[in-house]
């Protein structure tokens, strides 16, 4: 094999068609994705001998932990940095996330995503920046459930494989679950417990959770998403129980 075929899904801009434009690569041992697609900067020529504009994607770590350069890849949502091209049927199709509005070719705006952080608090707010000390202490084994949830890339693999999650659903995804587990069972994150399950349990929230659990198969880093979402349903009905008798 000498060079590799990649059928590209473009899109000049936001407000224009997408069309499929295909590129032959020179093909080089363990080249990923990436690497492809950085051939194509180098020398933008199509299949068909005509130059064309280089192809835009969005990548970072290349080590599959910042989610940036997440796409979907014959036909399966996952990132480009470490989908290896041997392990790839050809002609290898690249198009953006679905779920996402498309900035230019393989670019989406997750903003969704991020809106939905600031949502739920996901984050262990503190009282000013002076030194407060040692944090309380963890055990191990809430340290290792917490590790898992950490992992999470905000890639946005979870809701493109969701059927709940999109334009016509407000759901917000099966990740914020993840991210409220994991603050929730902090020590400190959990003085703001309550807020966290009362952003969840409105419109959009945990009881819009189909229960097809793609998400948990989609997830690069196997995250136990179905896991959260199983113990935030017994928390939020707790919490819907208790704010009704007071």
């Amino acid at each position: 094999m000498t060079t590799i075929r990649l059928k590209i899904r473009r899109r000049e801009r936001p407000d224009t068609s997408g069309y499929w434009e295909e590129f032959d690569v020179p093909y080089r041992q363990h080249m990923n994705i990436i690497s492809a697609l950085q051939a194509i900067r180098r020398s933008p020529v199509n299949a068909a001998g005509e130059t064309t504009k280089p192809v835009v994607w969005e990548s970072n770590c290349l080590e599959e932990v910042c989610g940036a350069c997440t796409m979907v890849i014959n036909g399966k949502v996952r990132q480009a940095c470490s989908a290896l091209v041997d392990k790839l049927e050809q002609p290898i199709t690249l198009e953006p996330m679905s779920k996402f509005p498309c900035v230019r070719d393989l670019i989406v705006d997750r903003s969704a995503m991020f809106s939905t952080l600031k949502k739920i608090r996901a984050w262990i707010p503190i009282d000013g920046t002076h030194n407060l000390g040692p944090g309380p202490k963890i055990a191990p084994s809430v340290q290792e459930k917490a590790y898992e949830y950490s992992r999470c890339m905000t890639c946005g693999c979870c809701v493109e494989a969701c059927p709940q999650f999109n334009d016509r659903s407000p759901f917000i995804g099966a990740f914020a679950f993840g991210q409220v587990e994991l603050f929730n069972s902090h020590p400190t994150g959990a003085l703001n417990k309550y807020e966290r399950l009362d952003a969840i349990m409105g419109q959009g929230g945990i009881t819009d959770c189909g229960n097809a659990q793609n998400c948990v198969r989609a997830c690069p880093k196997q995250i136990p998403l179905t896991d959260a979402i199983a113990g935030l349903g017994w928390e939020t009905t707790k919490r819907a129980i208790h704010k009704l008798l007071k």
